[in-house]
């Protein structure tokens, strides 16, 4: 609601469409195109009614038109062509992020405080701290220019699958780690955290007391109870992978959602960012609900408070309910005596 607010207070939807064809009221033709825009893109209504019939035709699918004078193509359209593009680049992130924290974290919570600890917290708040920008000039200059190993141009229409600089996959590969080392180096700390403590819990004694394999404890007993912070941050790091990808995916010249914000953005074309911005909105919904989900199957002691609240709660209606009844029969009683 915000986003839409300001996106048609702050600028002038229908010189975006038309152009100067909009300031042009004394020319009939130009005054019968401005009344047609305003209908089409329901100028001709207050802001809030506005408002309630995109957010009506979104629900249902329909994103608008682009703001464009002549052809006006549907949104739909360029979110079907650049969303796949970006969620491969979102999953290949992710996975790089939590494929390096957690044996990263793992190796600095079993030497707690050495050497091997301080150095890697250094590093750690290195990565955190460097820009993405930064950090994508840096490993495009080693990578592709220097030593050549990854491919310094996207092309959208190589296939996806293979491993040579002609597929899509190896070409992701280097924004995916730009953007993935960010988010590797703050899972770490988290995780390190987390493992620390349940480290130093009774059943870690346990386990070792019975002569369980160092490696065994720390994956098998030690990690899924430290999953909880890192599950969360995961579902909240989606909007930090989304505003990445505006400079990622700029630099790296990949036409995903990032480029179609920013090129949206200068054209102040008005639908496609709002469609961007309620897409990243729900997938930031979405994702917080697979989180809750995944407490559950990480650590049954969820579920089970799950159930022991819920019939808690049931205990407690039906006595609300018994006792509306039992008041219900003294009154009738009291009234049948008197």
């Amino acid at each position: 609601m915000i986003t839409f607010a300001a996106m048609n207070i702050l600028g002038d939807p229908l010189f975006n469409i038309l152009g100067p064809v909009a300031g042009d009221v004394d020319n009939p033709e130009s005054v019968k195109i401005i009344e047609e825009a305003k209908e089409q893109y329901y100028l001709d209504k207050s802001l809030p009614e506005r408002y309630v019939r995109w957010a009506g035709d979104f629900v249902t699918g329909d994103f608008g038109v682009r703001f464009s004078a002549t052809g006006q193509p549907p949104v739909t359209n360029l979110i079907k062509e650049r969303f796949p593009r970006t969620l491969q680049l979102m999953i290949m992130a992710q996975l790089i992020a939590v494929g390096l924290a957690i044996p990263w974290a793992v190796t600095a919570a079993s030497r707690a405080n050495s050497k091997t600890d301080k150095t890697s917290t250094v590093t750690a708040f290195a990565f955190v701290s460097l820009p993405n920008f930064a950090l994508a000039v840096i490993l495009f200059y080693v990578f592709s220019i220097r030593l050549d190993w990854m491919p310094d141009v996207y092309t959208a229409t190589d296939p996806f699958w293979g491993f040579t600089h002609d597929h899509r996959l190896i070409q992701t590969l280097l924004p995916a780690l730009t953007l993935g080392l960010g988010g590797a180096a703050a899972y770490q700390r988290l995780l390190r955290t987390d493992l620390i403590t349940t480290l130093q819990e009774d059943f870690i004694l346990m386990a070792r007391s019975k002569g369980v394999s160092r490696r065994k404890v720390l994956y098998k007993h030690a990690l899924r109870p430290s999953l909880f912070s890192l599950i969360t941050v995961l579902a909240i790091n989606i909007s930090y992978m989304i505003g990445g990808a505006l400079v990622v995916e700029t630099f790296f010249r990949i036409p995903g959602l990032g480029t179609a914000v920013v090129e949206a953005v200068l054209r102040e074309d008005f639908p496609v960012v709002l469609a961007i911005v309620m897409i990243v909105a729900a997938a930031f919904m979405v994702f917080n609900y697979l989180a809750d989900l995944l407490y559950g199957v990480i650590d049954p002691r969820v579920r089970s408070q799950e159930k022991e609240s819920e019939s808690s709660f049931n205990r407690l209606w039906k006595a609300q309910k018994n006792l509306e009844v039992d008041e219900k029969v003294n009154i009738q009683t009291i009234e049948a005596s008197s």
